[in-house]
């Protein structure tokens, strides 16, 4: 299950390693998702699939159920800096000057294609962290059967707060909070804050 390969070219590598082993090794089972996803995105099909697996489902079963949902899954994130969006080319220096001196907190999320796509621009950190669960409370389905996954740099106290927020309003069955990785972490900077449910 690969990193999107619409961010990265780690699923693409991926694919040429098969095709090598698949030469010498025609029998091997070997299954590639593009996951088109990121971070905890990613993780949260890991979760679903080792829970299929425990459960007693096969390769091929797994492999359809990734294949059919990985679409449905949200990401939904925000940065605290926007400098560091600067610095990866995703922002201007001009839009993160202002965006800085205003107080803006953009507000991404993946699209279908496994894009970064910017999706609105939020005055201050309190609005930025509610627009997040309000993206859960309009698009979520079956919380009761969901698990919920946040991800953040460096701001526990917002994760947990984000994670008090969704259990005041939905019967999930857990929600897990983890840090961002060291190359999202390098791209987003500290006080990123992501939201990932089905």
């Amino acid at each position: 299950i690969g990193f999107s390969s619409a961010l990265s070219g780690t699923f693409n590598s991926a694919v040429a390693a098969r095709d090598i082993i698949l030469e010498e090794t025609p029998q091997a089972k070997i299954a590639l998702i593009n996951s088109c996803c990121a971070s905890l995105g990613q993780g949260l099909l890991v979760h679903y699939a080792l829970e299929l697996r425990e459960q007693g489902a096969d390769f091929q079963a797994i492999v359809d159920w990734v294949e059919n949902n990985k679409l449905q899954l949200n990401h939904w994130f925000t940065v605290e800096d926007l400098n560091h969006l600067k610095r990866g080319g995703r922002l201007s220096g001009t839009a993160a000057f202002v965006g800085t001196m205003l107080n803006v907190k953009p507000v991404l999320n993946v699209d279908d294609e496994g894009r970064l796509i910017p999706k609105a621009k939020v005055r201050g950190r309190a609005k930025s962290i509610k627009y997040l669960k309000e993206q859960l409370d309009e698009r979520i389905v079956n919380p009761e059967e969901q698990v919920v996954f946040i991800s953040h740099g460096d701001s526990p106290a917002d994760a947990q707060m984000l994670k008090e927020m969704i259990l005041a309003d939905h019967p999930v069955k857990d929600v897990m909070i983890g840090y961002v990785g060291p190359v999202i972490g390098s791209h987003t900077g500290a006080g990123v804050l992501a939201l990932f449910f089905m």
